[in-house]
């Protein structure tokens, strides 16, 4: 069996190691969701009952999230309307992604619960990761380093301006 190794993404996930006493009510997503900085939060889009927005430990270039409003540990916990429309961002989130980055593929899916990866286990989301032919190389098995292509301002600033286009805003 071969081994796909990310070891970059260990900085991410020590930080969920400890849980702290003093730490506010709500998830990381529902804080972001109330400080109303969204280009500073890398939001990328505000639909009725769900949101995207871009990764901050990406595994690639152009790693996007498609999170719900509503803070549920599983997609049985959230009405029908709220599960359309996180399936209808992951539809507009592939398309803005192909008219910006190109990509070959995308791996999309959901962590639910910590053993399966899920770091805000609270706070269902999927994620959308583009993938290219080749994107794996030896840089992060062999120096503990992730290429990302393209500073995440200006990836956002290119996605904001096509899904903005594609929803006609």
């Amino acid at each position: 069996m071969e081994k796909l190794w990310s070891p970059w993404r260990s900085q991410y996930i020590e930080t969920f190691k400890e849980e702290k006493p003093d730490k506010p009510k709500g998830s990381l997503f529902t804080h972001i969701l109330n400080e109303n900085e969204d280009r500073k939060n890398y939001l990328l889009y505000r639909g009725k009952k769900s949101f995207i927005i871009m990764n901050l430990f990406p595994y690639n270039s152009g790693h996007l999230m498609i999170v719900p409003y509503e803070e549920a540990k599983e997609l049985s916990e959230l009405d029908s309307e709220t599960r359309l429309e996180m399936f209808s961002l992951i539809e507009l989130s592939t398309a803005a992604l192909k008219e910006v980055m190109n990509p070959h593929g995308f791996n999309i899916g959901a962590n639910i619960g910590r053993v399966a990866g899920a770091g805000i286990e609270d706070h269902i989301h999927f994620h959308i990761v583009p993938r290219w032919n080749g994107d794996t190389n030896f840089m992060p098995v062999l120096n503990d380093v992730k290429v990302i292509s393209e500073e995440m301002g200006k990836t956002y600033s290119k996605l904001k301006a096509v899904i903005e286009k594609i929803m006609n805003l």
